[in-house]
């Protein structure tokens, strides 16, 4: 039964109506998971005499909590897709062989990872910014984190498994029960037993246990289509090495996330100091949530383009990449138009401060100014992913912010009289250059395709 629903939902339905069905939990799902994020801050900057130190030391830790999630996709997001074209070629042996060699693959790194924030914790947060007044702070709850990195790894990892079946309310569900769970256990842990940053520390790995019980649960049940069996657990080269070629590349957009953030923000305190920083800031934390929508969309295309590209099905895979770029250009269009347009709606949520919203205001026009083709580029490089072309999908993920955008942060300033205008204009240059390069590149992928 499994396999007929997975069979009608992604190989015969309207291809707009299921593209739309499934991105729209996936974008829930995104902004929850943000909000997930975020209220561990709120909580703990409300913690009577310290709240505004513990609030820094959480912020010192967040790179590095990117990272771990980093690792996560390398797997995952390499794994899922590769699983579907095998769904596509109705080889679910297959298929569930990469579903075994992800999970051995997720606990293994783990593992890894937690003895590294075991070892090194301290020296990786102080060289990320912590101070001898924050690194108590960031100690507590990194050192509690790390506990349940193994947690975090197979709830975020496992999900995309379920996403990659056509099931995306069951996944959305993994990332809401978790939500939840840390927003009754914050102030319960934090304030009534007086445990602090400790108690916030603790509510987010109790509720990434809960999070990826869930999921292992559905992965071992009769309604999913690719089960966990013991047999496909034993780690294969054949089967784990494409896994982590294809998800090179989101590992790379995600890593280099807190390395961009901390070169903007050297760049900007050294040439126009805390005010251009905290235009910064407002830029990042918009964008991190203007983004979901189109993060979802190419979440919700995967699965699609996936299964019917190993289906042979080469026009209804075309069909799914056309809407997906059209639909996520119609969005990016939007928001260039509100952030050159009325940048100061966008703005107007983070201040009040007259100065900080004057130069947020025009650092977005600046920032933003090529966003209405950032549509095509995360469209066209996710269709890479779901496709399983690992080294143009590793090639785009760092020619945009390796290759392009860090050292431009750096350079520009050197040939322009005006330094922080020359930081804010490596955005819009990277982006520009970018999305030629990976149109040139996926217009030839589509001629391939028979387009």
């Amino acid at each position: 039964m499994a396999s007929m629903n997975t069979e009608q939902s992604l190989g015969t339905q309207p291809v707009g109506r299921l593209l739309f069905r499934l991105a729209l939990p996936a974008i829930t799902a995104q902004i929850i998971n943000v909000l997930y994020n975020i209220v561990d801050r709120v909580f703990i900057g409300h913690i009577p005499g310290v709240g505004a130190k513990a609030l820094t030391g959480l912020g010192v830790t967040m790179p590095v909590i990117m990272a771990v999630s980093a690792f996560a996709a390398l797997i995952s997001m390499g794994g899922a897709p590769r699983a579907a074209i095998m769904m596509g070629k109705k080889d679910q042996e297959a298929a569930e062989r990469i579903l075994g060699n992800c999970f051995v693959l997720l606990v293994c790194v783990s593992l890894l990872l937690s003895c590294v924030l075991f070892l090194f914790g301290k020296p990786i947060l102080l060289l990320f910014g912590a101070s001898e007044n924050t690194i108590g702070f960031a100690m507590e709850y990194l050192s509690i984190y790390a506990c349940g990195t193994i947690f975090v790894q197979l709830s975020l990892g496992l999900n995309a498994f379920i996403t990659t079946q056509g099931k995306a309310l069951v996944s959305m569900c993994t990332i809401l029960i978790g939500a939840v769970l840390n927003l009754v256990l914050d102030p319960i842990l934090i304030f009534a037993l007086g445990m602090g940053v400790k108690g916030a520390a603790l509510a987010t790995i109790f509720s990434q246990a809960i999070s990826a019980a869930w999921v292992l649960r559905f992965l071992f049940s009769k309604k999913t289509f690719l089960k966990l069996r013991a047999a496909n657990m034993r780690l294969q080269a054949s089967v784990a090495l494409p896994c982590l070629a294809l998800g090179l590349s989101p590992f790379i957009m995600q890593f280099t996330e807190s390395v961009i953030i901390v070169c903007f923000n050297t760049s900007l305190l050294k040439y126009g100091g805390d005010l251009a920083v905290g235009a910064m800031t407002i830029l990042m934390t918009f964008m991190q949530f203007a983004m979901l929508p189109m993060q979802g969309l190419t979440q919700g295309s995967q699965p699609i383009v996936s299964y019917n590209y190993g289906a042979g099905n080469l026009e209804r895979t075309r069909k799914a990449i056309r809407r997906l770029i059209a639909s996520c250009l119609v969005y990016s269009t939007l928001l260039w138009a509100v952030c050159v347009f009325v940048p100061q709606l966008a703005v107007g949520m983070f201040t009040n401060d007259s100065e900080l919203t004057e130069i947020a205001v025009w650092a977005m026009r600046v920032y933003m100014a090529c966003a209405l083709l950032l549509g095509a580029q995360i469209s066209c490089q996710q269709s890479f992913i779901a496709l399983g072309n690992a080294k143009t999908s590793i090639f785009l993920a760092l020619l945009r912010k390796v290759i392009l955008l860090i050292p431009m942060i750096f350079i520009l300033p050197q040939f322009m009289e005006d330094q922080v205008l020359a930081v804010f204009l490596a955005e819009p240059i990277a982006d520009f250059c970018a999305v030629c390069a990976t149109g040139s590149l996926f217009y030839r992928a589509m001629k391939r395709l028979g387009h």
